[in-house]
This record gives structure tokens, sequence and C-alpha cells, in this order.
């Protein structure tokens, strides 16, 4: 009697384990889940939506928008640099705009930073007026916090949020420029904002110290004279106005950081110099055989640096 007792027990129990365990499947599997939504403008540019599904429908969430390197596209900066998993973390809504190029699809596609680079550069596109409106039909869809909306970007894209700065400082509270350093023809800036900049000592494309390294491009008119890293940390305090009395700085293993501060403390210019990694994005997975620096997440530092300025 006792050895049916047994029986009947474990029959019920395993009987309840499989309730439960397909309750749970079928609960994941009616939850939202967050996906890549490719949108298409007018003018037949386009650019690639991320929402979390995370996100509470009712609030203003902070958009963050991320421009591939010259030679990419949207997706490509979808897939490569593990931004989704960034966004979902922290809640914010994601962006990926994709430049211009003379194939289908847009693939190898170029901004216009100002003196860099390629087809954009050449063709005089107004990437500045594309993003005003990428920024406008994001808001259309999605609640955004106007006070919170970031731009970032890889070697060109890196170009292009550092014109963006110079542009439209009245849109965006911050910028991080990745492997690409300021090379803007002018700078209208109409107020202050913070810039984090962040670039292996040994890239071979845009090099450190100024200057096109030998893995820029095949064909060297279709980039520039690229300004240093120091010359570019030097133009943004002297717009910014920011002394060497605010200077701080620090090392850890492999990075250096150098950070100046406006006398408020709302604007923030900071310099994170790793020393290996080349032309490529701190912490991400290797591309074309280069591996980034793994001294930083430049994820984490980025969003944190963006989340600090209020």
């Amino acid at each position: 009697m006792r050895e049916q007792g047994y029986r009947w027990f474990r029959r019920w129990y395993s009987c309840l384990l499989l309730a439960l365990t397909l309750g749970w499947s079928f609960m994941l599997a009616a939850m939202p889940q967050a996906q890549l939504e490719t949108v298409k403008l007018s003018d037949g540019r386009f650019y690639v939506l991320y929402v979390p599904s995370s996100l509470p429908s009712s609030a203003a969430a902070p958009l963050v928008l991320m421009f591939h390197g010259g030679g990419g596209h949207a997706e490509q900066a979808a897939q490569a640099y593990g931004w989704q998993a960034t966004a979902d973390k922290y809640g914010f809504v994601l962006v990926f705009p994709n430049g211009s190029s003379r194939l289908p699809r847009a693939r190898l596609a170029t901004w216009n930073a100002g003196n860099c680079c390629g087809y954009a550069r050449d063709e005089h596109i107004d990437d500045v007026a594309f993003v005003r409106q990428v920024i406008a039909d994001v808001q259309r869809r999605v609640a955004v916090d106007p006070q919170r909306i970031f731009a970032t970007g890889m070697s060109n894209g890196a170009m292009l949020s550092q014109r963006l700065a110079c542009e439209m400082s009245d849109t965006f509270r911050a910028i991080a420029a990745v492997a690409g350093t300021d090379n803007t023809r002018q700078c209208p800036l109409q107020q202050p904002l913070s810039v984090l900049l962040i670039h292996a000592k040994d890239d071979t494309h845009v090099l450190y110290q100024g200057g096109a390294g030998k893995d820029a491009f095949r064909d060297d008119s279709k980039v520039t004279d690229f300004t240093s890293v120091p010359a570019t940390l030097q133009r943004w305090r002297q717009r910014l106005q920011l002394s060497d009395v605010s200077a701080q700085t620090s090392t850890q293993p492999g990075a250096a950081f150098e950070r100046y501060k406006s006398q408020d403390g709302r604007i923030e210019l900071q310099l994170i110099s790793t020393d290996t990694g080349g032309h490529s994005w701190p912490g991400s997975k290797p591309v074309r055989g280069k591996t980034p620096s793994t001294a930083i997440a430049a994820n984490e530092q980025i969003w944190q640096f963006f989340a600090r300025q209020r």
C-alpha cells in the first residue's frame, strides 16, 4: 500500500513539473520580443530601430543613435557591437541609421563628416538633415525624452557624431566617438554638450598622432589627412571652454583616462586611450582578424557617460 502511494506521488509530481514547464513556455512565448525594424523614409533612405520590450510605453525613454563606420551599414552595426543587449539592460531606444552609397541597399556606405569620407562627402550628402529626419520619425513612433538624445559611432560614424555635436548641439545632450577624430570643416556650436573620445594608440586606420594609416582605404582620395587625437581633444576643450584646472587623469591596465569638467559639473569631456585594439570597438568581438581591446567595454563606458549627463 505504501509502495502504491509512492508511485502515485511520483506520477503526480511529474505531471506538476510538466504543467509548470509548459506554462512557463507558453508565458515566455506570449511575452513580446523586441525585434529590429527597418524603417524607410520618404526620400528612400532608412534606419534600423530597436525598442526593448521592457520599456514602459507610458514613459519617455532616452534615445541613442549609433552610426556605423565607413564601408559598413546599419544591419552590420546592429550585429557587430552588442548594442541591443546594452539597450535591454539600461532601457533606451536604439537607432542604427544607414549612410549613403552607390550600391544596392546602400551597402559600403559612408557619412559626410566634413573632410571625410568617400561617396557621402564627395556627393555633398546632407547627413545633418537626414539625422534630424530620423529623430523626428522615431519621435512619432516612440516616446523619447528630448533631453536625453545621444549619438555614438565607429570611425567615420564617430566623425559624423562630432559633426552632429557641432551642428545639432540643440538636440544632442552628449556624443561618444570611437576610433574617429574631429574632421569637421566648421563647428557652429550653439550650446555646450558633453563629449567622450575613445581611441586605440595602435590604430592603423585613423592614426592616433594624425594622418591616414596604411589600412585606412586603398584609395587615399576617399579619406583625408585625419586630425590627431590630441588635436581633437584640444579642439573640444577650446569649444567647451574647459580649463586645465579641471583636468583629471587616471590609468588602469591597458587604458588611460583624461577628463575635464565645467565649473558647474554639467559639461564633461573625456578621452579614453587604449594601448591596443587597433581600429576596432573595445569589448566587442573580433572583426576582420582584428582583436579589440579588452581593457574597457566601450558600450558600458559610453552608456555610463551618457547616463551621467542630466
